[in-house]
């Protein structure tokens, strides 16, 4: 997993990368609905609810943000958040 952070066009900016299986393009606007995860995980033994991006995706709109992710070629997801930066 890679996280870095800092400052984009006078927004706050974060970025998280992480490894895992490919992630199809169309999956992705799905796991940021509350209880859906990849087909393969949607067994009563996968870990978690399938809550995790949906929540992110509500407290960075709650404070004027923005969420996105990504598939990796080489698997994973690159996610990055975009907050407004506090004022000086």
């Amino acid at each position: 997993m890679r996280v870095t952070s800092g400052t984009r066009d006078g927004r706050a900016v974060l970025d998280v990368a992480n490894s895992g299986p490919p992630v199809p393009s169309y999956e992705v606007p799905g796991l940021f609905e509350p209880f859906r995860r990849l087909d393969a995980d949607r067994v009563v033994t996968a870990k978690g609810a399938g809550l995790g991006p949906s929540i992110v995706q509500s407290i960075v709109r709650a404070h004027d943000g923005e969420v996105t992710a990504r598939p990796r070629p080489e698997g994973g997801l690159a996610v990055t958040v975009t907050l407004p930066a506090a004022p000086p």
